[in-house]
């Protein structure tokens, strides 16, 4: 699934072409994706301008003229191409390709400005939803959704609050949406490898029993920031079903330093060990024994 890099680097390349535009028409050529389409969706859609199109954890979300905004989810292996008058941007190569058989083209939005862009999802996990603007803190999408980890709220006595006394595993409390919206496998990984803390270390070994940060907070929200501004700068992983909203591809993974590198030396600085590979709650976790300590 993409992560929220991934997410930020679509967002990106849709928002010239989506923002200032209305929706001549949309084409809808299944009743459902993940999830049925919302009622009404193409009537409710047409003749709207996209005013702003942002992200919230994982989702993108476009605010429409019309007092609704579009929420849109990429699941596993939804993507756009974005047709400009004048040439028509094709995805890039996949490092799993999924393909882009035309039959997989299941909803078609075309500007008024010409531009044509295209909603293409194999499997079907993505979904889109209409949602009233002054209600989308309360939507269901989005009312239990943690803090966003870009955000300014991000720090180490944020994190210290969230995980004090909390016995599960620090990886399994960093991928709690309900905690912090966003993180996905991948970068909770290299972060917490970054930071110099085991994944199977207690949540709450990062907070003093009074819920204060320890050095080991402070460590960990610097390098989960880093780190995700490192993959939004770079376009983001493009692992599996991953490709650019204008097709380009992002070349973050060149630069993991544990995330499916298990076998491979350690590089962080001064550590001579060897990343490891475990697996929890059925999801691989890459990670140096020697310098990620418990």
């Amino acid at each position: 699934m993409p992560e929220l890099p991934e997410v930020e680097t679509v967002r990106r390349g849709l928002e010239p072409a989506l923002v200032g535009a209305r929706f001549a028409s949309v084409e809808q050529r299944r009743p459902d994706l993940r999830f049925p389409f919302p009622e009404r969706f193409v009537a409710r859609l047409e003749g709207a301008r996209v005013e702003a199109l942002s992200r919230r954890a994982k989702y993108l979300v476009a605010d429409l003229s019309t007092g609704e905004s579009l929420i849109m989810h990429l699941g596993m292996t939804g993507r756009f191409t974005v047709a400009l008058p004048e040439r028509t941007i094709v995805p890039g190569e996949f490092h799993h390709d999924p393909g882009t058989m035309p039959i997989h083209d299941h909803v078609v939005f075309k500007l008024d400005t010409g531009t044509r862009i295209t909603y293409n999802d194999v499997r079907r996990f993505g979904y889109m939803d209409l949602v009233a603007s002054a209600e989308l803190a309360s939507c269901k999408h989005f009312a239990a959704l943690g803090i966003e980890p870009l955000g300014n709220a991000l720090s180490g006595e944020t994190l210290a609050r969230l995980f004090v006394h909390k016995i599960a595993p620090l990886k399994a409390a960093l991928l709690d949406q309900r905690l912090i919206a966003g993180l996905g496998n991948i970068y909770v990984c290299e972060a917490l490898h970054r930071a110099g803390l085991h994944p199977e270390a207690p949540a709450g070994s990062i907070a003093t029993k009074t819920g204060r940060p320890r050095p080991s907070a402070h460590r960990l929200a610097e390098e989960i920031r880093a780190v995700l501004n490192e993959a939004v700068a770079a376009g983001g992983s493009t692992l599996r079903d991953f490709a650019h909203a204008d097709g380009s591809l992002g070349y973050f993974q060149h630069g993991f330093r544990a995330y499916d590198r298990e076998g491979e030396p350690c590089r962080n600085a001064g550590c001579g060990g060897t990343i490891a590979r475990i697996v929890q709650s059925g999801r691989s976790t890459f990670y140096c024994a020697d310098c990620q300590t418990r």
